[in-house]
């Protein structure tokens, strides 16, 4: 190898989820494989902020007792203040760890770690520029870009000690009497439920008519009244029109009238690809809207308006946009560098049904297709249900407003049993309760699986017999009327 410039198999820019995950497929089949991270730590976003949002959010839950629901009929949020100190030692202590581990994975791997901002000099070439200013060239015959993606910061927000994003949040000094939220997705959602249960006052500000639409409506609407439960103030159709910081604090003024001050605003408005210093142009690569690269089915880059593929170059995660998920992200790259390198026999598809999971208080999970989703296709269904507050586990740790809703399609001509074609979760553990279903989907499995399976007792999981008796039940009485 020419030291002055190597040469590999494969060069990975980006060190998160995507890039460690790509890095890892591609050495383990002995390709020589080099990484470009910028910081001074692998993980990107995923170990940055992913990790530890889900470990505040736990945090949250035991410091204040709020886990508890009042169980032993004593309110623990009266017990326990937690302090700044107190709500950040675990999410660093997770951090770090994950951090290391990603490194660990590399170093296991065989995969060269440079450290630096690397950028194109051509469609197979990279530079890196490294912090003692030296420059090293490399060159590959395949290139993944992994950079992520940064948050989206509205022109009409100053600069604030006081106005957080998903990155710097993490820094919050103290623990404020009240929060604004802007955005109701998925960070927002999560950051609002956070900060509700360490006793912050919330207010939520969504400019559309319902928080995660893309969840099936029953999910999104039992998440909705337990984030009100909570205390979330949440107020829809709203739009600011105005931000203004002083050493106080901030004052929000929204567009239908109202305002507010506040202790802090946590921006959950969006999020900008990580490809303004890649220096795209040199290997003939253009981005759409937001720096998105575009890809095609195998997340090889395609020119956006000659629609021609970019020969050799890759891209994966955040940086193509949506689902942008650490679970997606990395099932996309693994699958990615399956195609480059030609070795489909091993992995011959990505994966056919990707899980979504939301870790707000209550947890929200959901793979395959929703009830809208069933409508909008005019695809034959039924639904089934089954709740946490009528399964003995449930009823154990006071979880009185889980759901479990399963949807199964049928065929009235051939009186093929019923198929499994979702699942869709709200409620403590959702996250992990909604991989039984999610097999059963990969499988094309029907009814006849939870209706023959025996699941221990008292567990969540024998919510899924129930909620499948009930379909069954359903489709039943759907017959006698017809």
């Amino acid at each position: 190898m020419n030291r002055n410039n190597p040469h590999y198999d494969l060069i990975v820019i980006g060190g998160g989820a995507a890039g460690e995950k790509g890095a890892a497929q591609a050495a383990y089949f002995g390709k020589k494989v080099a990484m470009i991270e910028s910081s001074k730590k692998l993980g990107g976003a995923t170990a940055g902020t992913t990790v530890p949002s889900k470990t505040l959010r736990e945090t949250s839950l035991i410091l204040t007792g709020y886990q508890a629901r009042k169980l032993h009929k004593v309110d623990l949020l009266l017990d326990k203040q937690a302090t700044v100190q107190d709500f950040l030692h675990h999410e660093k202590n997770v951090k770090s760890a994950e951090q290391d581990r990603a490194q660990s994975n590399m170093l296991r791997h065989g995969v060269d770690v440079i450290r630096g901002l690397g950028n194109f000099t051509g469609k197979n070439s990279v530079q890196v520029l490294q912090e003692d200013g030296n420059r090293m060239d490399l060159t590959a015959d395949i290139i993944l870009v992994a950079t992520g993606s940064r948050p989206r910061r509205p022109d009409n927000f100053p600069k604030s000690k006081f106005i957080y994003d998903s990155d710097t949040i993490l820094e919050i000094e103290k623990i404020p009497q009240n929060m604004i939220v802007i955005g109701g997705g998925v960070i927002g959602c999560e950051y609002a439920c956070i900060f509700r249960a360490i006793g912050v006052e919330v207010h939520l500000i969504n400019s559309r008519d319902e928080l995660l639409p893309f969840l099936d409506k029953d999910i999104g609407k039992r998440l909705t009244k337990s984030m009100i439960k909570m205390g979330i103030e949440i107020l829809n159709n709203e739009n600011v029109e105005s931000c203004k910081a002083t050493e106080e604090g901030i004052t929000i003024s929204l567009e239908s009238g109202q305002f507010f001050k506040t202790d802090a605003v946590m921006l959950a408005t969006g999020r900008n690809s990580n490809t303004d210093k890649l220096n795209l142009e040199s290997a003939n690569i253009q981005t759409g809207k937001y720096g998105l690269l575009i890809v095609d089915e195998n997340y090889q880059v395609i020119h956006p308006e000659t629609k021609e593929l970019v020969q050799g170059v890759y891209a994966c995660g955040d940086v193509i946009g949506a689902p942008a998920l650490a679970s997606t992200s990395m099932e996309q790259a693994r699958f990615a560098m399956i195609q480059a390198f030609n070795l489909d026999r091993y992995k011959s598809t990505v994966a056919p049904i990707l899980p979504v999971g939301i870790y707000t208080i209550p947890e929200c999970s959901g793979a395959g297709k929703s009830e809208e989703d069933c409508i909008r296709e005019k695809i034959p269904y039924v639904i089934g249900k089954a709740y946490y507050n009528q399964n003995a586990r449930g009823l154990i740790i006071g979880d009185t407003e889980g759901l479990l809703k399963l949807i199964f399609t049928y065929d009235d001509e051939t009186k093929n049993p019923l198929r499994l074609i979702g699942v869709h979760v709200v409620g403590e553990i959702a996250s992990e309760l909604v991989h039984t279903g999610l097999t059963a989907l990969m499988l094309h499995a029907t009814h006849e699986v939870f209706i023959n399976m025996c699941f221990n007792y008292p567990t969540l999981g024998e919510l899924y017999k129930y909620a499948t008796y009930d379909a069954m039940g359903r489709r039943n009485k759907s017959i006698k009327k017809n």
